[in-house]
């Protein structure tokens, strides 16, 4: 019986292990970025003079690739998007925009998550604690959370952030629940699809970052909605 008993406890003792194991991997974050540029840039952005009047616009490299001060004409944007970042490096620096208690947050977070297979029910936590943290500890801050931009297969640059659609449409539909006080829902995801559902291939050049016409877009979507000058 004991035997038995050493046997069966030493079974739950390597599923638990096991178990914690795939757990932790799937809740690992890190950035793809080149080694210390995360962490430098980290270092600037905290660095950087705050005022309650910015308005920052939050995420990875597709944030990170135009200057949104000098493409929406506003001097007080900041870009705080790193290049390969996933929404546990997001939650990782949050606290410095927190402390800053911007006028707004642009948040654009997700498809390096769904490019490493974090399922969609822990980025979606992950986007709520991020709307949540924000409301708690800077009530003024108006909150802008976009849905996913599409990709396109057809450049076969990034593989593994393609034939994930249902990922990016599931989050989305998900973020389209979002709005709430002092939280605007913008649904960029529409104004990048062509008739296939893929990312306009006119606006990128690789299938998943955009390129000054994909920015322009943007930038045009965000300045017919009225987004940056509403109160």
């Amino acid at each position: 019986m004991k035997a038995l008993f050493s046997k069966l406890l030493v079974i739950v003792v390597v599923f638990t292990l096991s178990f914690t194991a795939a757990t932790a991997q799937v809740v690992k974050w890190d950035s793809t970025y080149r080694p210390g540029k995360y962490v430098e840039l980290v270092a600037k952005f905290k660095a950087d003079p705050k005022s309650k009047k910015d308005i920052v616009f939050l995420g990875n490299s597709i944030t990170a690739g135009t200057d949104w001060a000098k493409l929406l004409d506003l001097p007080q944007a900041k870009n705080r998007g790193i290049s390969g970042d996933i929404t546990f490096g997001v939650l990782e620096r949050l606290q410095d925009i927190i402390d800053g208690k911007p006028t707004k947050v642009f948040i654009l977070i997700g498809i390096n998550d769904i490019s490493r297979n974090i399922p969609d029910s822990v980025i979606l936590r992950n986007y709520k604690t991020m709307i949540a943290r924000i409301r708690k500890g800077s009530k003024k801050t108006h909150i802008y959370f976009n849905t996913l931009l599409p990709v396109n297969s057809a450049f076969e640059k990034f593989k593994n952030h393609y034939g994930k659609d249902e990922h990016i449409l599931w989050l989305n539909d998900e973020i389209r629940k979002f709005a709430a006080k002092n939280v605007t829902v913008i649904d960029l995801y529409p104004n990048f699809t062509d008739q296939d559902k893929h990312l306009r291939a006119e606006l990128t050049k690789d299938g998943l970052h955009l390129i000054s016409a994909g920015y322009q877009v943007w930038a045009d979507f965000l300045k017919k909605s009225g987004y940056l000058t509403e109160k």
